[in-house]
């Protein structure tokens, strides 16, 4: 809303400042760290109070028995600082906004379900895992098939970028559009797995949307966009907008989620923002980027493939002590904080890698 501010430059030309992308970019982290700072301490008493808390598993770390009692679904405090950031900044007649807008909320109610049965109804199971992947798969088709209609690039409607080459450009034709969904469903679900442990998917989550507030910035400004090689997406700014709420949200939630876990964030908020970040890498044409900025969540997803496949061809002999691969490394008896800081070092690594995309052409 703060964007149509710049209207008013006649009367008061400060007000001008509004129309600019980095300021509101910088104004959305902001905001959004801030209201997740004063929201945090009222979720979490009010967690506590209806007490709404993690079981752990008894077959999984024993350090995590300690964990018993502490108030999750905590993912509440993300989405609401992401939602109220992004209105105040962003532009809210942008295709793109809208889109991630709105799957947002339905992939926030899919989690929010599987919490609200697991916890409030103490259904330890949670919701059908049908009822989720089906609304997973709904999101996925309203993105993919407004994008289809209106493609980010007319140019490039079916087209897959390569990274890291000069201007070789794929095009899957239809089957583009099945793997559109594919990246949306897998992504939403490797940051769920990925959920395990203080601040883990909190931190990775920030590095990750970096990587593409980055490259939104570049593929919608043509003067960059030209110079660095990238398809031009008309409007792909407002999406750093988006992804700049999201990073103030969860540098915001971390301050509570740090180890020792104050919260845990739940499944409400986990698969929206591998949903959501997983549509912004589409809607930029940097598809392939995303395994590689969100190396450890893929890392994190293959653990347990791995692990199920073993468990069932292999006569139930696993490859991990536990998966997913954080919880093998537990133990092996690194401290849990050591493990996901040694994490966070990683996802750095490949954000930088990620990035370094934009010259290595």
């Amino acid at each position: 809303m703060l964007y149509y501010l710049h209207f008013l430059k006649e009367q008061f030309s400060p007000l001008n400042l509004f129309y600019y992308i980095s300021v509101r970019l910088s104004g959305a982290i902001i905001t959004s760290f801030l209201i997740a700072m004063i929201i945090g301490p009222f979720i979490i008493k009010k967690l506590r109070e209806y007490k709404i808390q993690q079981i752990q598993r008894q077959d999984g770390p024993k350090t995590h028995l300690s964990k018993s009692g502490t108030p999750t679904m905590g993912g509440i405090i993300i989405l609401i600082s992401m939602l109220v950031s992004t209105i105040l900044w962003a532009r809210l007649d942008s295709r793109f906004i809208i889109i991630l807008l709105i799957s947002t909320l339905i992939l926030a109610f899919a989690g929010w379900l599987d919490d609200y049965t697991k916890l409030i109804k103490k259904d330890p199971k949670g919701a059908p895992s049908w009822v989720k992947f089906l609304l997973q798969i709904i999101t996925a088709i309203i993105a993919v098939g407004y994008l289809a209609i209106e493609p980010p690039s007319s140019l490039y409607p079916t087209h897959l970028l390569i990274p890291y080459t000069k201007n070789i450009i794929i095009n899957l034709g239809i089957f583009y559009f099945i793997f559109e969904m594919l990246v949306i469903i897998g992504s939403s679900n490797a940051v769920n797995l990925s959920d395990g442990q203080d601040g883990l998917a909190s931190g990775l989550v920030i590095f990750t949307a970096l990587t593409f507030i980055i490259m939104a910035y570049c593929s919608g400004n043509i003067k960059w966009a030209t110079y660095l090689k990238l398809i031009y997406v008309e409007g792909a700014g407002e999406i750093s907008v988006f992804l700049g709420s999201m990073v103030g949200a969860c540098l915001g939630f971390l301050w509570f989620n740090s180890y020792p876990a104050e919260i845990f964030m739940g499944d409400t908020s986990s698969l929206f923002l591998g949903g959501t970040i997983g549509i912004s890498a589409i809607m930029i044409k940097h598809e392939l980027l995303l395994p590689i900025a969100g190396g450890m969540f893929v890392i994190e997803t293959l653990s347990v493939i791995i692990q199920m496949a073993s468990y069932k061809l292999r006569n139930k002999k696993r490859v991990f002590l536990m998966a997913p691969i954080h919880h093998h490394f537990e133990l092996k008896g690194i401290a849990e904080s050591k493990v996901t800081v040694r994490f966070w070092i990683c996802g750095i690594m490949l954000m930088l890698l990620a990035l370094s995309s934009l010259k290595i052409r």
